[in-house]
C-alpha cells in the first residue's frame, strides 16, 4: 500500500507547486529549476546537520531525525523522495536534515553518515536508513550485555557497534575508505559536538519525538510523518488566486 500512496502524493505536490489542477506528465516532474538548476544536488554541511537545495530558497525545512527511529526510515522511503522532485529540485525549499541522538548507536551511525564529503551525505543517509530494518534488527536480537556496552558510546563502544551491525561494511561496498569510516566512528570530538547540537535542538524548539519538522523556523506541532508533513506543505505551496 505504501507505493501508490507515495506516487500519489508526489503527484498532488507536484500540482500545487506548479499551480496546475492535474499532475503534469511524469518528466515534468523530474525538471530541474526555471534556470536548469537541480537544486537536490547541492549538500553543504551546517553548524547542526546538512542543507540539501538551494541556500537562499524562500522556505526553510529541518527534518530531526534519529537513524534507530523506524518512523524515520519511513519517512526517508516515502517522505523525501517527492520533496526531493517537488521542492528541492526547483529550489522552492532547503531541507536541513538534523540528528537526534537517542542511545549510543544512533550516535555511531550518525558519525558514519556526517563521514567523508557532504555531497556524499544524501546518499550515506539513504543506504543507513533504507537499510535499517536489517542491521536495527540485528541489535533488538543482541544479548542484553552486548546492547549495555554500545549504550556506553565510548570510542571502543561505537566502533564494536558499527562493526558488529555490518553500518562499515555497508558504506564500504558503496565505495568509501574502511580507514575513513574507522577514523570517524573514532572521533571523539565529533562525537561530542553532536551531542552538544542534540541538547542545542532539544532546548531551541523543544523536540520530544521523531520525526520532527520545523518550517522556517518554527517546529509543527503534532506532525512526525509524511500523512501529516504532506498537507502543511501543501497549504504553504498552493498557487496564489490572482
Amino acid at each position: 500500500m505504501m507505493k501508490p500512496l507515495l506516487l500519489t502524493a508526489a503527484a498532488a505536490m507536484l500540482a500545487l507547486a506548479t499551480g496546475a489542477a492535474t499532475a503534469q506528465p511524469a518528466q515534468k516532474s523530474l525538471a530541474p529549476s526555471e534556470n536548469g538548476e537541480n537544486w537536490s544536488a547541492k549538500v553543504e554541511r551546517t553548524a547542526r546537520g546538512h542543507a540539501i537545495g538551494k541556500p537562499d530558497a524562500d522556505a526553510k525545512l529541518i527534518e530531526f531525525i534519529s537513524y534507530t527511529c523506524p518512523h524515520c526510515a519511513d519517512f526517508t522511503a516515502r517522505g523525501e523522495p517527492p520533496l526531493d522532485i517537488v521542492l528541492l529540485q526547483p529550489g522552492k525549499v532547503t531541507l536541513e536534515v538534523r540528528p537526534v541522538i537517542r542511545n549510543g548507536i544512533d550516535l555511531a551511525v550518525t558519525l558514519l553518515a556526517n563521514c567523508g564529503d557532504p555531497a556524499g551525505f544524501k546518499s550515506r543517509h539513504q543506504a543507513l536508513m533504507l537499510n535499517q530494518a536489517v542491521w536495527l534488527g540485528k541489535a533488538r536480537n543482541a544479548p542484553q550485555s552486548q546492547l549495555e556496552i554500545w549504550q556506553r558510546a565510548d570510542k571502543a563502544a561505537r566502533m564494536n557497534a558499527v562493526n558488529a551491525l555490518g553500518l562499515t561494511e555497508l558504506l564500504a561496498q558503496r565505495g568509501q575508505s574502511r580507514a575513513e569510516l574507522d577514523a570517524c566512528v573514532s572521533n571523539d570530538t565529533a562525537a561530542k559536538a553532536l551531542l552538544a547540537n542534540d541538547e542545542a535542538d532539544a532546548a531551541e524548539f523543544g523536540i520530544s519525538s521523531t520525526p520532527s519538522f520545523a518550517l522556517d523556523g518554527k517546529l509543527l506541532a503534532d506532525v512526525h510523518g509524511w500523512e501529516t508533513l504532506y498537507p502543511v506543505l501543501s497549504a504553504r505551496f498552493a498557487p496564489k488566486a490572482d
